[in-house]
Parts: C-alpha cells; sequence; structure tokens
C-alpha cells in the first residue's frame, strides 16, 4: 500500500494527514514544528511513502 503526506506547517505546531492510495485517512494529528518530531509521526509511513507536500504558506521556506 502507498501513502501520501500532507503537512500544514505553522510557527508552533505541523498539522500531518497521512492518506492511503484509496484516499482513507491512516493519521490525523499534530505535532510541534521540530524535524524530528515530524520525522517521528511519518516514520511508519516512510518505506511506502509515494508523496509528502506542505501548503505553500508564509513559512514554507
Amino acid at each position: 500500500m502507498e501513502y501520501f503526506a500532507g503537512l500544514d506547517v505553522s510557527i508552533d505546531e505541523t498539522a500531518i494527514c497521512v492518506v492511503d492510495n484509496k484516499g482513507k485517512v491512516v493519521l490525523g494529528r499534530s505535532v510541534t514544528t521540530d524535524p524530528a518530531a515530524i520525522a517521528k509521526a511519518l516514520a511508519p509511513y516512510a518505506g511506502r511513502m509515494r508523496r509528502a507536500g506542505h501548503e505553500a504558506g508564509s513559512l514554507a521556506p
């Protein structure tokens, strides 16, 4: 099964949504905006992650 992730980044928190290839939400949570916290939340899906994207707001860079 393949997974797709979306990240909505703010200064304090990042909302993460992971869906499978049928569109079913398999993870919906918020974590601290920290690379280690985001990586830990996505780790169970990393081996089968097809794409990950983030919103294109002022914090995107």
